[in-house]
């Protein structure tokens, strides 16, 4: 929802509600959010079948995977080939190349239209890394692996932005610089799997205290144009949204839980990865045809991703299940 609402701004006939100036980027806020819930969610994936089987399967890992990530980004790679094919878009052969391979985040020079799979990139080198880390160090070492990327993310980020300060990669998305943020997840889902969670996490678990650190999150995302602010920010940026996670999943049977439980939340939810994939071309504010024009181009992005979802991705995930047995 928040990149939705970053990417609607500036577009033609959407209201210019004053949300930049004040909470800074939340388009890429929210795609932090996603880094740090997918961190937390295939972590605890992973450490269930750690406990069931004594083993990770990175086979049926990654064939769960593919099932789940390729076929809805195959269907939007056709999509936009049959856009380019009419002309009324324009790809060049390293949007293409860079988009099929997801390295998009190692790409400055990409076109709006592949621009969003710079996250998906970030994503899939997560799950080339994570789970054979995993795999091949055991929960423990591998949570050390963990609290080590989080501690060299400012790092990371500091030595981009110096070493190529005059340059388009100073704020690329490269793996090393946001790896944290999935990291941080990591280690919420480990330090919620320990018996002595309650005693460390209890204390955070408060309303009013993880209120007030959303609160600062969005006001320190505000500054993230200063390099100190980026390096350092970005890490309590993330830290906010584990601990938020954390307290929706501890009270769940609250007023705020069952907003997020709502039937309109979960078929929110259903639809991200789709909503995520197509909001791009028709949010665009480069563009002034009709399409890209508020509402049209909201209900355009929800006609495209429904359709996606009930042709690709449901009958695939039925089958997934069935996979997931075997």
């Amino acid at each position: 929802m928040l990149v939705l609402l970053g990417h609607l701004h500036g577009t033609s006939g959407f209201p210019d509600l004053g949300i930049e100036p004040v909470f800074g980027d939340v388009a890429n806020l929210g795609v932090v959010v996603f880094f740090v819930i997918s961190g937390f969610l295939i972590t605890l994936l992973l450490l269930k079948e750690w406990d069931r089987t004594g083993v990770i399967s990175l086979r049926g890992f990654y064939a769960r995977r593919a099932v789940r990530i390729l076929p809805p980004a195959i269907l939007f790679a056709l999509g936009l080939a049959f856009a380019s094919w009419r002309g009324w878009i324009t790809l060049t052969p390293t949007d293409w190349i860079t988009s099929l391979t997801y390295t998009v985040n190692y790409y400055p020079g990409r076109s709006w239209w592949v621009g969003h799979l710079w996250s998906l990139s970030v994503e899939e080198q997560f799950y080339l890394l994570w789970p054979l880390a995993m795999a091949v160090l055991g929960p423990r070492r591998s949570m050390i692996v963990a609290g080590a990327v989080v501690a060299l993310g400012p790092v990371s980020r500091l030595v981009q932005r110096s070493a190529f300060a005059n340059s388009p990669i100073r704020d690329l998305e490269i793996f090393p610089s946001v790896a944290d943020a999935l990291a941080m997840g990591c280690l919420l889902a480990s330090l919620r799997a320990r018996p002595d969670s309650e005693r460390v996490l209890g204390w955070l678990r408060k309303g009013p205290i993880v209120g007030g650190l959303v609160l600062v999150a969005f006001v320190v995302n505000r500054w993230r144009t200063y390099t100190l602010v980026n390096a350092f920010g970005f890490s309590l940026i993330c830290l906010v949204i584990a601990l938020a996670i954390d307290w929706a999943v501890s009270n769940s049977a609250g007023k705020i839980g069952s907003f997020l439980n709502s039937r309109v939340m979960v078929a929110i939810g259903l639809l991200s990865y789709s909503l995520y994939l197509w909001q791009q071309p028709f949010l665009n504010r480069h563009q002034t045809v009709p399409i890209t024009a508020f509402p049209m181009s909201l209900v355009a992005t929800a006609i495209a991703a429904t359709a996606s979802y009930l042709l690709v991705e449901r009958p695939l995930l039925a089958w997934r299940s069935r996979l997931r047995a075997r």
